[in-house]
């Protein structure tokens, strides 16, 4: 696992093996990366990672500049692992443990970027709460954005707020904004037709 861009470009990350995690590749989180490259400028961003897992997604936030970052898992040996590499690298990264649809409910902060990568495996009906809870509670910014990580068995574009998802692999990421103008929406739908056609 490395970083891919900003400050620490090219560091590489080593968690333990006995983690239960799904990193998310280095060319789907490029190509994320690229997409929310467009939308924000990295530093000052108020961050939330949910099931977080190594803090892979975390770092590459970090290292371009955001210096206010939540991250969320259930697990205590990912948790111990971020704060260790939080330290290391002088990241300011705040590990949580904690399940995520409970801490989504107490949650009373913020963010300008939320980023969720729930194990794929998970029911439906889970990824759907995790979404509406985020907005029942109003913790995304109102020039925010939101994205969850999943497979391609997983849809989401039924939900409130959806505005557009890229494919990468195995992998989808779909993307959610509460100020999306119908023109935009209609456009980006229109491209991504045109991009799985090819």
């Amino acid at each position: 696992m490395r970083i891919i861009s900003g400050t620490y470009k090219g560091r590489r990350i080593a968690p333990p093996k006995n983690l239960p995690v799904r990193p998310t590749t280095d060319m789907s989180k490029e190509a994320l990366f690229n997409v929310l490259n467009n939308h924000f400028n990295f530093e000052g961003l108020k961050v939330l990672d949910l099931f977080s897992g190594t803090g892979n997604i975390s770092y590459e936030f970090a290292s371009r500049g955001s210096n206010n970052i939540t991250s969320v898992d259930g697990d205590m040996g990912c948790v111990k692992f971020i704060k260790q590499t939080a330290t290391e690298f002088d990241f300011n990264i705040a590990a949580i443990k904690s399940d995520v649809l409970q801490y989504i409910e107490k949650c009373k902060a913020t963010y300008d970027i939320i980023f969720a990568d729930p194990p794929y495996a998970l029911d439906q009906k889970i990824f759907d709460t995790i979404v509406l809870s985020v907005f029942k509670k109003e913790l995304l910014e109102a020039d925010g954005m939101m994205i969850i990580e999943h497979s391609k068995y997983t849809k989401l574009d039924h939900l409130i707020h959806f505005s557009f998802k890229k494919s990468y692999g195995g992998s989808i990421f779909s993307f959610f904004e509460i100020n999306r103008s119908d023109d935009t929406l209609k456009e980006e739908d229109s491209e991504e037709e045109d991009s799985e056609e090819e």
